[in-house]
C-alpha cells in the first residue's frame, strides 16, 4: 500500500521557519517527481513546488521564491520543504504528493499527481 505521510507542520510567528517532510512507503519514488500544495480555508489548493525526480531540478511559486526550498533523500524515500520568513498568509493544510510518470521533471498542475498524503497544518501568527 502507497502512503506519503507529512509532518513538521505547527504554529510559528511570522518571520519564523519550519521545515516539513514527506515520508513514503508502500514503493519507491526515487523516479518520479514530487510536490507540495497547500490548501487554506475558503480556497483552492494550490501548488507550492516541486522536485524532478533525480532532485536535480525544483520549481517554485512565485509566492514562494526565496523563501521555501525543496529537497529530496532518494535514499530515505523522503522529501522535505524547508519554509523560511513565513508570513500569515502562509497559513494553510501543506500537502506531499508524488508524480504518476516516470522520470517526470515536476509538475504545477495538481492533476500529473497519482499519489497524496493527508496534508500537515501550518498556521503563521501576526
Amino acid at each position: 500500500q502507497v502512503q506519503l505521510v507529512e509532518s513538521g507542520g505547527g504554529l510559528v510567528q511570522a518571520g519564523g521557519s519550519l521545515r516539513l517532510s514527506c515520508a513514503a512507503s508502500g514503493r519507491t519514488f526515487s523516479s518520479y517527481a514530487m510536490g507540495w500544495f497547500r490548501q487554506a480555508p475558503g480556497k483552492e489548493r494550490e501548488f507550492v513546488a516541486a522536485i524532478s525526480w533525480s532532485g536535480g531540478t525544483a520549481y517554485y511559486a512565485d509566492f514562494v521564491k526565496g523563501r521555501f526550498t525543496i529537497s529530496r533523500d532518494g535514499a530515505e524515500n523522503t522529501m522535505y520543504l524547508q519554509m523560511n520568513s513565513l508570513e500569515p498568509q502562509d497559513t494553510a493544510v501543506y500537502y506531499c504528493a508524488a508524480d504518476s510518470r516516470v522520470s517526470s521533471s515536476g509538475s504545477s498542475w495538481y492533476g500529473d499527481y497519482a499519489y497524496w498524503g493527508q496534508g500537515t497544518q501550518v498556521t503563521v501568527s501576526s
